[in-house]
């Protein structure tokens, strides 16, 4: 059977004009779920729901787990810094949904690909930060808001020889896009940076004891159509949950329904 794929939606809390004014809305890109679709899964829009128990309930109806990228940034609270600068920050209903989410998902063996803002949500959540911006914290970097578009290759990274990226692509180099001005800076507890652009900003995250756990800086979900390499990352992670056996309702829920 296909796999089934929560995937977390981006969310105006009633402050983004450009995505549904005052009036509380849900909304996401189509390509991640044409990503998910396409490669052989199927995709399921996580609503942000705030009960953790109903969060827990979720991930008991799904096969892994997609958190996808965002316009905002996360609030620097949540790592323990102060707000430098004037960026935009992610809702605290989706910041609190996904943070839990990702707890869930290590204590649950979830199958997790995080992508972009989902990464850096991923590493947050594991205790690590984050350069609020890039070049105004980090001397002689890159650019990594490309100019052209994501459907374009921008720069290369190296992989780190037996992670798990590196078995996914069989290479030690590959090339990626690149559409963020926010990174990891330090790595989270028990994640390993498995990728680094020629700059040394850290471009992929993963967690060695988990059986899929992987945070990406770029967006393949732009590149699976046209380039292999990335076209793997997405079939690797729906084979492995696809392999994931259905977390079980507790005893107390199973009473209540029988």
């Amino acid at each position: 059977m296909k796999p089934v794929i929560g995937v977390t939606p981006d969310f105006n809390a009633g402050d983004r004009q450009e995505w549904g004014g005052k009036e509380p809305t849900y909304f996401l890109r189509a390509r991640y779920v044409r990503a998910i679709e396409e490669l052989g899964g199927v995709p399921v829009i996580l609503p942000l729901v705030a009960n953790r128990s109903a969060r827990r309930r979720l991930l008991e109806g799904v096969d892994g787990l997609l958190l996808t990228g965002s316009g905002p940034d996360l609030d620097p609270t949540l790592y323990g810094e102060k707000k430098r600068y004037a960026f935009p920050v992610v809702a605290k209903r989706r910041s609190s949904f996904e943070l839990d989410l990702v707890r869930l998902a290590i204590r649950n063996h979830i199958p997790t690909l995080a992508i972009c803002g989902g990464m850096q949500s991923m590493n947050v959540a594991c205790g690590g930060s984050l350069y609020q911006d890039i070049p105004a914290q980090v001397d002689h970097v890159l650019q990594h808001r490309q100019t052209t578009p994501a459907v374009r290759l921008s720069h290369s990274i190296s992989i780190t020889p037996g992670s798990l990226l590196n078995r996914i692509v069989k290479r030690a180099r590959m090339q990626v896009n690149s559409s963020h001005h926010q990174s990891v800076k330090a790595v989270g507890h028990a994640l390993i940076a498995s990728a680094t652009a020629p700059d040394g900003i850290v471009e992929a995250i993963e967690l060695p004891t988990h059986p899929f756990f992987l945070g990406l800086q770029w967006h393949p979900e732009f590149l699976f159509e046209r380039h292999l390499l990335h076209r793997r990352l997405f079939q690797t992670f729906l084979r492995a949950a696809s392999r994931r056996p259905s977390l079980q309702p507790s005893p107390a829920r199973r009473r209540n329904n029988s």
